[in-house]
């Protein structure tokens, strides 16, 4: 183990393929936590009086958690050993799982979402730029896209496993569990990982923090990625958030368990987002997004005739899915690809317009489906994934040739 540490602290080695699966691992477990509870929005609606139109606050409640957390928590990797960081929001983490499973009113519901959402993506978001940190620079898309792979996994086995545990225990039984496992991981990052020796940064919170604008306001690679990121997490949350609706009602009537298992569709998209990182490092990110981009805008065709046909919806989640990952892993490997010592923030930051974009799209999408239908979503994620598609093709001026 001690060689294996000492290679995952020289970035001028590939990183051991254990450690690689370590990262992918507990990035998965830590972000799934922030996503239970869409197959769940109808229970929680009916236990606690929350009507279908506003139950999306819900989902918005977490993704406004995984916002405070990329802006005032998930820097601090730059400045603080990250294994350290991350044992403290694992604890933390653990008493909010704790708190929502035995919460009482509707505020206590939402207070925990929020801290769950905080902590859940300080801790996924962590992860990820500790690997890309210790990555060597001509792997680094690999490894982001590896990580990035089983954090896709992790929020899609998030919807079947809520789903299933729900059916057997009901949704309170789904925290528990969850509180239960990370816990054991805690155990198992205390244990493995090492603590980083990289030089940290010498600021104060404050220029940390202020530090972010600045990257905010002078990276373009990280503007123009960012919107394109907005949009394309916004149009994955208006589906994700509004499906339960259409699936749990007739004529479908399916189970939690059943609505959960349309997640493990998308673990393809999750195999190809891998490829995607390893396409960016060769120089190939631009045609990989302009792919990806117009496969999200045509993935809406067949997802509208998903309440008529199960073959259609899994033909359009498959889609969504693989055009999705890949630019999400295109997107990483492209901010990534300068300033080693500021990937926390940058993480933060480009993260930050992934949390305004799921969050929006939670919300506006269950009010849509109450007074549009299913056609009426669709037609709104149609309309944002073309204005992604769009705002990509116009920036192409602007970015470097070798991105």
């Amino acid at each position: 183990m001690a060689d294996d540490h000492n290679t995952l602290l020289n970035p001028a080695h590939s990183m051991p393929r254990q450690l690689v699966l370590l990262f992918a691992c507990a990035s998965g477990l830590s972000v799934a936590n922030v996503y239970y509870a869409q197959p769940l929005l109808d229970a929680l609606a009916s236990e606690f009086a929350i009507s279908l139109a506003d139950v999306g606050v819900i989902v918005t409640a977490t993704q406004l958690g995984s916002a405070l957390a990329l802006l005032l928590v998930v820097p601090l990797g730059d400045v603080v050993d990250r294994k350290r960081l991350m044992m403290a929001q694992l604890a933390l983490l653990v008493l909010a799982l704790t708190g929502v499973c035995v919460a009482a009113s509707s505020k206590l519901l939402l207070l925990g979402m929020l801290a769950i959402g905080l902590l859940g993506t300080a801790m996924t978001q962590g992860l990820i730029a500790y690997a890309a940190t210790a990555a060597a620079p001509a792997e680094r898309g690999r490894v982001v896209g590896a990580a990035q792979s089983g954090v896709v996994i992790g929020l899609l086995l998030a919807r079947v496993l809520a789903g299933f545990v729900a059916d057997l225990t009901g949704w309170r039984g789904v925290y528990f569990l969850s509180a239960m496992v990370m816990l054991t991981l805690g155990v198992i990052l205390w244990r493995v990982l090492p603590p980083q020796t990289r030089p940290l940064q010498q600021l104060s919170y404050v220029e940390l923090i202020v530090s972010m604008f600045t990257l905010l306001g002078t990276e373009r690679v990280l503007q123009i990625r960012g919107v394109i990121a907005l949009l394309m997490f916004a149009a994955f949350s208006i589906f994700w958030s509004a499906l339960v609706l259409p699936l749990s009602a007739p004529t479908y009537r399916f189970s939690h368990t059943a609505i959960g298992a349309f997640g493990l569709i998308g673990v393809l998209g999750a195999l190809i987002a891998a490829k995607a990182g390893h396409w960016a490092d060769r120089g190939l990110g631009q045609v990989t997004s302009g792919v990806a981009l117009l496969l999200l805008l045509t993935s809406w065709i067949p997802l509208g005739y998903g309440t008529h046909s199960l073959y259609w919806l899994v033909m359009g989640i498959i889609m969504l899915d693989i055009g999705g990952q890949a630019i999400h892993v295109t997107n990483q490997s492209m901010i990534f690809s300068s300033q080693t010592h500021t990937h926390s923030r940058l993480v933060g930051c480009y993260m930050l317009f992934y949390a305004a974009g799921s969050g929006l799209g939670a919300i506006v999408s269950t009010s849509v489906y109450a007074s549009s239908g299913w056609q009426g979503v669709c037609l709104l994620g149609a309309g944002v994934s073309g204005l992604a598609l769009l705002f990509w093709l116009s920036t192409l001026r602007f970015m470097p040739k070798n991105r």
